[in-house]
């Protein structure tokens, strides 16, 4: 396992994270344990979990890790947690208020069994409450020792921007990560999310890097999914639904992803892994699992690098073909002749 800093911090993680969204809900009590041994036994030392992931249950299942295994296992945690989205009624349960993060967090720490969580994420932005109270609000969490450092999870370019120099000018700790959706199938952070996460030297997390398991091989062209994976029950589900997700840029570069797992020996996992983990600011990638295989199949792409011809023949084969400005080929004109002078 190969480790990075947290963003900009001084803390170390490993470049796999092992996320916890299947906890209590695909995956129970035993095989969620099994995959917390499982991970830090590979050398990996990053969680990440969130507040409404199963309403909380996956909280505590991990709580109850914590309290189940050595001080000299748990210690070697990096665990990260979110807060925003409601998991009471009321019309002040949501939201990055002062207000409704400090009950979301106290909440969290309660179901976790602990007094510190080394990363607090909020959720998405929030366009109700002024940015100034939330920034104070995660500022003060640090102050008070309850949190190690704070992230950012599906913000823009421009809102995390934002955050970053709001903080910078207030004199308060600023946001060291960003947690986006991120993968060879989606590629649009790359047009400004990227280039301003490195900017300001924020890390990023990226979760579904597997395009919601469309990268393992899992689906195939012309033939709907069937049986027990993600989209078998419900082939148009959410943002992964297959006829949506279809496309021909989908296809080709599954096609070009499976080409490199061939020629390597590896699992397709492997390579997409492999891919996103060493795009640049990329701080740790957010595996996703139900069963302690898959978790342990993905986990063979740590170390594993790409060469420059395997990394260029994947990125032609997922380039978004954007044809306009200001990012397609008139806008990388535009800019070319601005570097000229």
């Amino acid at each position: 396992m190969e480790y990075r800093t947290l963003g900009s911090s001084g803390t170390a993680v490993s470049s796999l994270c092992l996320g916890t969204m299947t906890f209590g809900n695909e995956t129970d009590e035993a095989g969620s344990h099994e995959q917390l041994d499982t991970f830090v036994a590979a050398g990996g030392n990053f969680v990440d979990t969130a507040n409404v992931y199963t309403r909380g249950v996956s909280e505590e299942i991990i709580g109850r890790w914590y309290a189940n295994r050595p001080s000299d296992v748990t210690d070697r945690v990096v665990l990260a947690t979110k807060g925003r989205f409601p998991t009471t009624e009321g019309p002040n349960s949501s939201g990055l208020s002062r207000r409704n993060l400090t009950r979301s967090l106290d909440a969290s720490l309660g179901r976790l069994g602990l007094d510190h969580v080394d990363l607090y994420q909020v959720h998405a932005f929030d366009a109700w409450t002024p940015l100034e109270e939330s920034l104070r609000t995660l500022d003060g969490f640090v102050q008070e020792g309850k949190i190690g450092y704070y992230g950012l999870s599906n913000f823009t370019g421009w809102q995390l921007t934002k955050a970053v120099h709001t903080a910078r000018a207030l004199g308060l700790n600023e946001p060291v990560t960003l947690q986006p959706q991120y993968s060879l199938i989606v590629r649009e952070i790359e047009w400004e999310i990227v280039p301003a996460a490195l900017d300001v030297g924020m890390g990023l997390l990226p979760w579904s890097p597997l395009g919601g398991g469309w990268l393992s091989g899992k689906y195939k062209r012309d033939e709907r999914p069937t049986g027990a994976t993600r989209l078998g029950d419900n082939p148009e589900r959410g943002m992964e639904a297959y006829d949506r997700r279809g496309t021909e840029r989908t296809w080709n570069t599954i096609d070009a992803v499976q080409k490199i797992a061939e020629d390597r020996g590896v699992s397709m996992a492997e390579v997409a892994l492999s891919w996103v983990t060493d795009r640049p600011s990329v701080t740790s990638t957010i595996l996703g699992a139900r069963t302690t295989a898959q978790l342990e199949t993905n986990l063979k792409a740590a170390g594993l690098h790409l060469t420059d011809e395997e990394t260029a023949a994947l990125d032609e084969a997922s380039d978004l073909r954007a044809t306009d400005y200001p990012y397609g080929e008139l806008g990388v004109g535009q800019r070319n002749r601005n570097l000229e002078g």
